[in-house]
Order: C-alpha cells, then structure tokens, then sequence
C-alpha cells in the first residue's frame, strides 16, 4: 500500500464555494483512476489555528502500490485538477509513503 497525502494553500480569491467544488472533484478520483484503494479530501477546520499555516484543503489517496501512485499523477483527471486550480494556489506540501496494511 502506498500513502498520498496533500495539504494545498490558496490564494485569497479561491472561494470557500470554490474550495468545496475541488474537493468534490477530488472525491469523483476514486471511481474513475485505476488503484485507489481509499480517497478522502475535505476542507481544513483544525481549531490548531497557530498549525495552520493557511492550508485549506487536504487530499489523502491510498494507492495498491507507488506505481499506481505514478500512475495518478499523470492521469487525464488529475492533470485537468491541476489545471483548474493551479493559478489560485499558493503553496503545496505534499507527503507519500510505503506502508503495510494491518
């Protein structure tokens, strides 16, 4: 198993609205991409506001293995995601790891 965890910052003129349609977009990923064992997306409502560091949006995909990792980074979908929101982001941390199912 293979973990993808993203936490995504915006600028300030990505709506709230706007926001909630990513995460939307993100969820309809585990239908329709090949190896995705578990999604869950949403936005961020940490009362830890001193950790927030301004990221909004979280995205974390369980994956079969890195290869189907790899293989969602390039997808039709996922590129066209990126596309709709990159002009408004303003900062991404991104984390994957290897794990084994217990």
């Amino acid at each position: 198993m293979y973990e993808h965890i993203v936490l995504i910052k915006f600028k300030d003129s990505f709506t709230l609205d706007k926001q909630e349609e990513a995460v939307k977009q993100a969820h309809s990923f585990k239908d329709a991409i090949a190896g995705i064992v578990g999604l869950s997306a949403g936005i961020n409502v940490t009362e830890e506001t001193e950790n927030r560091h301004g990221y909004s949006l979280a995205i974390r995909i369980t994956f079969e293995d890195q290869q189907a990792c790899r293989s969602y980074i390039e997808h039709p979908l996922h590129q066209q995601f990126l596309q709709g929101i990159g002009p408004f982001v303003d900062g991404v941390v991104v984390a994957d790891y290897p794990f084994n199912a217990v």
